[in-house]
């Protein structure tokens, strides 16, 4: 079964971005092409089993196994020593990049409190849209009587648009609520 995203895509998507950038083939219109969803680890704390919530709670998200990222380097402000986990991510593509966008857009996003949109200047010359969040309960498989700490994680979707404008008539296209105000 295919995602709504990726219908609305081929419905909408590609023919009015074909129209606004003239482009000659639909092969040529941007497509999202990876999404990648990271939770950092916070190096000070010791707790044994923080790594591992980290790693369930992003595999109940993602639907994905995560891969920990390790420090390249030793940074003693932050008291990192090199090759220390630092945090969690998934890199996700195809079918289950749409599932997770679908999520994302349709339930999550409207779950945010206090949310007028997502903001423009979050796209950057290349396309691609970085979002961060404060919290991961949003998300519908984290029930919020077992969340017992929350965890911000970073949402870059990578596009293969080549410009600002292109990337940002993507996302408006897909249905990604951005904020009507440009200015604030």
């Amino acid at each position: 079964m295919k995602s709504i995203l990726y219908q609305k895509y081929q419905t909408d998507s590609i023919p009015a971005l074909k129209a606004k950038f003239d482009y000659k083939n639909s092969n040529a219109v941007p497509k999202v092409e990876k999404v990648s969803v990271n939770i950092g680890i916070n190096a000070r704390n010791s707790e044994s089993n923080y790594a591992d919530n980290i790693e369930n709670i992003l595999t109940r998200i993602t639907g994905q196994k995560p891969i920990k990222t390790k420090a390249k380097k030793a940074i003693s402000a932050f008291k990192i020593r090199e090759g220390m986990v630092v945090g969690a991510k998934v890199t996700m593509r195809g079918q289950r990049m749409y599932d997770f966008l679908d999520k994302l857009v349709l339930v999550a996003i409207p779950r945010i409190r206090d949310f007028r949109g997502l903001d423009p200047k979050n796209i950057d010359k290349q396309g691609n849209l970085t979002l961060g969040l404060k919290e991961h309960n949003v998300f519908p498989e984290i029930k919020s009587d077992e969340v017992e700490r929350i965890y911000g994680l970073e949402i870059s979707i990578t596009t293969s648009a080549k410009t600002y404008e292109e990337g940002l008539e993507l996302f408006k296209t897909l249905g990604f609520p951005f904020k009507k105000n440009i200015d604030n």
